[in-house]
């Protein structure tokens, strides 16, 4: 006699019995990044919530900053390009004190990046001192921006920096605030004589004592290498001074 077939509701039971050994169970202790099952659903946090862990909010932090500082750094360079000669940025002395650049108008300047323990230190400012004397009463005037990014060449404080080369050079020409003169802080100044003429081998500024000429309406008319002695540009001034 065939055996009776277990009623329905036992049926159900062994089924039910069945796919609880069977199937996997997702609980908080399995992997959150394993691949969920489609019938089951996640028991524990989110994993979404690993890729930003709450007690790293460092990580969080430069996410958000360094998008704000690339902004800023746009900024700049939009200003910078936007500028449309010498005259139109203001700077610091190195008293820290503003200084707008539209009082050299009519003026033909030379704008070098400077520094107190350079190889080329004694010739340039040497040099500097003597075409300063020679033409600064025909409207010459030479704006030195000192500089600590080759070497570290240019270690001292502002005041350091004016007192060396007033005492040892005798300049009597403006020395500036220090500045950056290549990478993410670079003065904006500098961005505009850089953009206004590339140096050889690129824009970024090469060594200390590059040198900018610009003439009296305030625009970047050739820019010389760190070891172009100041002598040797001579004549490139004079021709924008208008002298024989």
């Amino acid at each position: 006699m065939p055996p009776r077939p277990a009623p329905f509701i036992s049926r159900l039971r062994i089924l039910s019995s069945t796919a609880a050994v069977s199937l996997p169970s997702y609980s908080a202790a399995a992997p959150r990044y394993g691949r969920r099952p489609r019938f089951a659903c996640p028991v524990g946090p989110s994993p979404l919530r690993a890729r930003f862990p709450r007690s790293s909010s460092s990580a969080v932090s430069s996410l958000v900053l360094r998008p704000i500082a690339a902004g800023f750094a746009l900024f700049s360079m939009a200003a910078a390009s936007s500028a449309a000669s010498v005259h139109d940025f203001t700077v610091k002395d190195a008293s820290g004190k503003d200084v707008d650049l539209s009082t050299y108008k009519g003026k033909v300047l030379l704008i070098v990046n400077v520094a107190s323990q350079c190889g080329l230190t004694n010739s340039n400012y040497t040099e500097l001192s003597q075409l300063y004397e020679k033409y600064k009463d025909q409207g010459f005037e030479i704006l030195a921006f000192p500089c600590n990014q080759f070497g570290g060449q240019e270690p001292g404080t502002n005041e350091e920096i004016v007192q060396f080369a007033c005492t040892r050079f005798k300049a009597e020409y403006p020395i500036f605030d220090k500045v950056d003169v290549n990478g993410d802080n670079t003065a904006p100044i500098y961005k505009f004589l850089k953009s206004s003429k590339g140096g050889l081998f690129g824009e970024n500024i090469k060594w200390n004592f590059s040198k900018f000429l610009v003439d009296k309406e305030g625009r970047v008319v050739e820019r010389y290498a760190p070891t172009t002695s100041p002598l040797s540009i001579e004549k490139d001034i004079k021709k924008l001074l208008g002298s024989s």
